[in-house]
């Protein structure tokens, strides 16, 4: 593998904290492209522009796809991913899905430590921040015919963060727009997802709330997803949280939170959540609690949700489930609890 330093790291004078998530970006990044039927040689170089033609095959038809990941700091200023292997599973699948090559595990796993260990001092050392990890894949082939590209290009950039949300999450049901239909991508984390939930997001944010809770695109019935997380409902003492199927993603929070509270003597089931039976349980007091999970995220508490101009307001309190589950996941993830599942791998 090929590593070409930066002249001069922009640490000291990155400005990070405060800005928007996603915004100052580490020194370097991981490059490596397909072509000839086969990955060429990586490297990692300093993070800058690409050199593109308006022809680029992605920019026209769509095939990108990518990851949400985190690296944490320890006690004993260790560097910690988690569960990156799942992530790179993930990726594959989306790839398959969008018609690209897979990449093989041992290459992104691979490009991803080098890059954290030549970024180290980039990784936040601090409890509620982290270095986002973003891997994506897009197609580099410069034709514009509808067929698959031949030529693909992964890179992996990184950028310090602080929380995804900082203040209360209101959100509405949305009723009218899908996010995604059974057949559909909606289990891949393919680019063209996030781009048509922008509108629907933003029409909900014109009128005061910060996402939406999706519902199924065939009779919008049942419940799916909120924003770009997975949910959960506490019901008495349980959570429930619907099952997966191809119109949701397989979040890697999602699952480490539903091991996770059995671990810890939450029940936790998967079961199609139906959104007449989701309000008649707020009103008779059944339905005390409401949240997502995601990467970037984390566990993020929904305040209230919107349901055909009903307000559904939620109770918060210090000994939530979300609460005891968010610091039980963050604990592991930043090194400073036991773990049984051998989810946090050190970037040695």
């Amino acid at each position: 593998m090929k590593i070409e330093r930066i002249a001069q790291s922009r640490l000291d004078k990155a400005v990070w904290k405060g800005a928007a998530f996603g915004s100052v970006f580490s020194d370097h990044m991981f490059v490596v492209t397909y072509k000839d039927g086969q990955w060429q040689e990586p490297e990692i170089k300093p993070y800058g522009t690409l050199d593109i033609f308006p022809a680029l095959h992605a920019l026209h038809y769509g095939q990108s796809i990518f990851e949400g990941m985190k690296a944490y700091k320890g006690p004993k200023n260790e560097t910690f991913l988690f569960r990156p292997e799942q992530n790179a599973q993930r990726f594959n699948k989306s790839a398959e899905r969008m018609c690209m090559p897979a990449i093989p595990e041992e290459l992104f796993l691979k490009g991803l430590t080098e890059l954290l260990k030549v970024d180290e001092k980039w990784v936040p050392n601090e409890d509620t921040s982290a270095l986002y990890i973003r891997p994506f894949m897009f197609a580099s082939s410069n034709f514009i015919k509808a067929s698959p590209s031949d030529e693909y290009t992964f890179i992996i950039i990184t950028c310090p963060v602080e929380s995804y949300y900082t203040g209360e999450i209101h959100v509405k049901v949305e009723l009218d727009f899908t996010r995604a239909a059974s057949g559909g991508t909606g289990s891949a984390k393919a680019a063209g997802n996030y781009g048509a939930s922008f509108y629907p997001a933003k029409k909900a944010q014109e009128e005061g709330f910060q996402q939406l809770i999706w519902t199924d695109g065939k009779d919008h019935e049942f419940i799916e997803e909120s924003g770009t997380m997975n949910i959960f409902f506490r019901r008495n003492n349980e959570l429930v949280t619907p099952p997966l199927s191809d119109s949701i993603l397989p979040g890697i929070t999602r699952d480490s939170l539903i091991r996770l509270a059995n671990h810890i003597n939450i029940p936790c089931k998967e079961e199609q959540i139906n959104l007449e039976q989701t309000a008649a349980e707020f009103k008779n007091g059944t339905l005390t609690e409401a949240f997502g999970a995601g990467t970037a995220a984390t566990v993020a508490s929904i305040n209230s949700i919107d349901y055909k101009g009903d307000k559904l307001a939620f109770i918060q309190t210090s000994d939530s489930y979300a609460n005891k589950l968010k610091t039980a996941l963050q604990d592991l993830q930043y090194g400073r609890s036991e773990d049984p599942f051998g989810w946090r791998i050190e970037v040695k």
